[in-house]
């Protein structure tokens, strides 16, 4: 089963970042109920070693914090293709929850990536090549939105998600959430 554990955005904010991808006016845009920040992707797991993994994540409960997305950017990913997101600033707190996450991977036996830790929410995701129409495109919309930002979105909780590959996209399933504690 592949897996991934994020923050889950509140659906307004998520609804936000939806409706920007839409205004790109090319590309897939990722449904808001499928907006996230990734902590750790796990990949392919085994439904054991799922379990093994969701039960180490009960215990961990660091404080709930604040963050924000701002600094609309176009990257490239390993299979050819580009996605636009915006970067996640938390500051330590969600260094801290990261840290947490992934220790708890590690104990569990979980063997992780070793990348530098860049939080962002991916919105849209666009082809590998670009016409010449959607470069233009690409370049206006990264100028006219390259000041946006979403404050104050609340870390309440992380989730173990499911991810099920289908012909139009993944679909993320929720399996587990885990309350992250009161602040203070």
């Amino acid at each position: 089963m592949r897996a991934f554990i994020a923050l889950p955005l509140p659906p307004s904010d998520a609804d936000v970042l939806e409706a920007m991808g839409d205004r790109l006016g090319f590309g897939r845009v990722i449904p808001s109920e499928n907006v996230h920040l990734t902590l750790a992707f796990l990949g392919d797991v085994p439904e054991a070693d799922l379990a093994e993994i969701a039960e180490g994540l009960e215990s961990l409960s660091p404080a709930a914090f604040t963050y924000r997305l701002s600094g609309v950017r176009s990257f490239g990913n390993s299979h050819g293709g580009h996605a636009l997101a915006m970067g996640a600033e938390g500051g330590a707190p969600l260094k801290d929850l990261h840290d947490r996450v992934r220790s708890r991977l590690y104990g569990a036996g979980m063997p992780l990536e070793r990348r530098r830790f860049r939080p962002h929410v991916t919105f849209a995701r666009l082809p590998g090549r670009l016409t010449i129409e959607e470069e233009g495109k690409l370049k206006a919309f990264l100028e006219r939105e390259a000041h946006m930002a979403i404050e104050d979105i609340p870390a309440d909780r992380f989730t173990l998600y499911e991810s099920i590959l289908t012909k139009d996209g993944s679909v993320y399933e929720p399996l587990v959430e885990y309350p992250l504690a009161p602040p203070g």
